[in-house]
């Protein structure tokens, strides 16, 4: 535009410009800028007339401004729309007397506030102090980016219409959105979230809510990077805790780092299975889980490991122990071995009495008599003793009956019910039928059941179709399989000599009969085309003549991978006149350092449980090398464990009376890996 000297014929102006500024009448200002007036146009020449004339007017009716009630935005608008606004930016210190010039300083103070400013393109153009393409990194802060319009039409907008794609976690003005806002000046703020390149597309309009003229659309591209790989930096530490025996504990910490990292904690430096939340909580500790814990944090930039905090275990408040387990009575047969268990989980030293007698070198909580005679026949008790004080146990007694060697206590079945699949899925059952010196052979039924325990007892996710493999220690091929048992007669009658429940003949549940001289035999289960599903695996001794020389089940066993916060149950049956002492094993530790099997479970707690009654007769965590569980181990030909490496394996020797029991085993804070539980009988 240029400035000329005056003319007769009026020059063409914006509608807008006669409406936002319309002085009273009779002012000179006034008719000259009224419709149909001609309009001074001036020349570059002629600036400083200009500013003579833009003083003595904004002099001359500073008291008509509040009349004007004008905010900053449309006298922006105002002189956008015309020449004068270059002419007022030379002239602001001029016109800074003037009430007005408070108002234009305002405006030149906002102008300034963007930074500098940029123009993208066109007559009517968008002015910002951040040009397009606008780059970004996800995760940090974007510095205030300002946005306005400069040019004929439409001036300092009212209202803006934002549309494409606004990156997450920037806003335009609050629109997080596409949208419109009434603002004037609009601002790009935020931290963005996610990576990518964003084209979003900006239109200001003449007035509020996108009314009156509008400016063209113009695109302004965001290109945000991907957050620069941070290291995990520690903010919260562990702290060291001291705790009684059977209260919680919780250990809490806090990293940062880009991308978020993952956690996992350790005992001793010894990863804690299941423990990856920021904050650990071991529930009713015990003293075994004294130690050191750290937690290690890990992203894509490295690792990085807490401070260690310590956990001290203190026993329990003093007071006199309390007993979890009373000594039970039992009736075996001369030369039987019985076993009395007690427990007091405060005791720090134990007393075994007979029949008020004090018992040479009887000081552990378990009282193991070997050989019994009818001289050992007699009430049995324990004193359990701490720093408050000794309590007694109730008493059991002890009953030596000669028994016919046909009903002598003996294990007939052990059931396993467990979800069986490929790989480290695949349940295996073990089965020792002895003594080794015997001959003869004992029949057994074998099975494996998944469709009847559906169709039966409704029971879901099941094995559809079983298939079971027999082999023999030392032979190469399996001695026997099966795959669907068809209704076989002779099956269908050891099923009912034995009290297992029918299978309907057209089911694919597996089954198979089995004569097996004394020695080792596994059983392994799968599922047909490597199906996976829940099944019970099954082992019977189907004998129905008995005698002296007979041979029995003398151990059964199963070895399957135990998920985290699994139990897995492994039922067996004694029969007979008179109770049997058994051993009892859930190994997880030594399978590792003694076969070097991978995967395994870390640390197993195993529970016995009578099933006629419900009732927990004891449990074990830890079998700590206790020399008479080493001896019953050796005295059934069981794999030794490492009383210095493997403690954390749990062992229990306990005598039972005819009935039916289960083991549990389960990991230990919700560790979890491959186990094997075992029942031994002992001479």
């Amino acid at each position: 535009m240029q400035l000329i000297g005056r003319t007769t014929a009026p020059a063409p102006r914006p509608a807008a410009f006669d409406r936002l500024f319309t002085p009273p009448a009779g002012h000179f200002a006034l008719r000259a800028l009224s419709p149909g007036a001609p309009l001074l146009i001036f020349t570059h020449t002629h600036v400083s007339f200009v500013l003579r004339f833009t003083v003595k007017f904004l002099t001359r009716f500073h008291c008509h401004l509040p009349w004007f009630n004008l905010p900053a935005v449309a006298l922006v608008a105002l002189l956008q729309r015309t020449p004068v606004l270059r002419v007022a930016a030379v002239a602001e210190s001029v016109i800074g007397a003037s009430s007005a010039g408070q108002v234009l300083r305002s405006v030149f103070t906002a102008a300034a506030s963007l930074g500098a400013m940029h123009s993208l393109a066109g007559a009517t153009v968008l002015v910002t102090n951040s040009p397009s393409p606008l780059a970004a990194r996800a995760g940090e802060a974007v510095v205030r980016v300002a946005f306005g319009i400069n040019g004929p039409g439409v001036g300092q907008p009212e209202s803006w219409v934002v549309g494409g794609s606004i990156p997450p976690g920037l806003n335009f003005s609050g629109l997080t959105a596409p949208g419109t806002v009434n603002i004037s000046s609009l601002v790009l703020t935020g931290t963005p979230t996610a990576s990518g390149t964003y084209s979003v597309t900006l239109q200001g309009w003449q007035n509020r809510n996108r009314s009156g003229s509008g400016s063209p659309i113009y695109s302004y591209v965001i290109t945000v990077a991907a957050a620069a790989n941070v290291l995990p930096s520690f903010s919260l530490q562990p702290v060291s805790r001291t705790a009684v025996v059977g209260n919680n504990v919780t250990f809490n910490a806090n990293a940062a780092g880009t991308p978020l990292p993952t956690f996992q904690w350790r005992k001793d430096g010894v990863a804690i299975s299941g423990a990856t939340a920021l904050t650990l909580t071991l529930t009713s500790v015990r003293l075994a889980e004294a130690g050191t814990y750290t937690v290690v944090a890990t992203n894509a930039a490295g690792t990085a490991t807490s401070n260690a905090a310590t956990l001290t275990v203190t026993p329990p408040a003093a007071a006199a122990p309390t007993f979890t387990t009373q000594p039970a009575p039992q009736t075996v047969s001369p030369g039987d071995t019985v076993v009395f268990n007690a427990a007091a989980p405060t005791a720090t030293a134990y007393r075994w009495q007979r029949n008020g007698v004090d018992l040479a070198a009887a000081t552990s909580a378990n009282l193991v008599l070997k050989s019994v005679a009818a001289a050992d026949v007699g009430s049995y008790r324990v004193l359990a003793t701490n720093s408050a004080g000794t309590v007694t146990s109730s008493a059991a007694l002890l009953t030596v009956n000669a028994a016919a060697p046909t009903e002598l206590g003996r294990l007939i079945n052990l059931s396993i019910l467990t979800t069986a699949g490929p790989g480290t899925k695949v349940l295996t059952v073990g089965a020792v039928v002895g003594p080794l010196n015997f001959t003869g052979a004992l029949p057994l039924v074998i099975r494996a059941v998944g469709p009847t325990l559906n169709t039966a007892f409704g029971l879901g996710g099941v094995l559809a179709d079983p298939v079971l493999t027999i082999n023999r220690s030392g032979v190469a091929a399996p001695i026997a399989a099966n795959d669907n048992w068809g209704g076989d007669a002779p099956l269908r009658t050891a099923f009912a000599a034995v009290g297992a429940f029918d299978l309907p003949a057209a089911s694919l549940d597996s089954a198979a009969l089995s004569s097996a001289p004394p020695g080792g035999y596994t059983v392994q289960v799968t599922g047909r085309a490597n199906a996976s599903g829940l099944v019970i695996a099954e082992i019977y001794d189907a004998s129905t003549v008995r005698t002296a020389a007979s041979p029995r089940l003398i151990n059964l066993s199963t070895l399957t991978e135990i998920d985290a916060g699994a139990t897995l149950a492994v039922g067996f049956v004694l029969r007979g006149a008179t109770s049997r002492t058994v051993l009892v094993r859930g190994i997880g530790p030594s399978l590792g350092t003694i076969f070097g099997l991978g995967g395994v479970m870390a640390d197993p707690k195993l529970e016995l449980f009578n099933n006629d009654t419900g009732a927990k007769i004891t449990e074990n965590d830890n079998w700590g090398g206790d020399a008479q569980l080493m001896d019953a181990a050796a005295s059934v030909g069981a794999f030794a464990l490492d009383d210095k490496t493997s403690t954390k394996d749990a062992v229990l020797l306990v005598t039972l009376a005819p009935g039916a029991y289960s083991a549990r085993v389960s990991g230990v804070g919700a560790s979890a890996g491959t186990a094997i539980i075992e029942v031994y009988e002992l001479p």
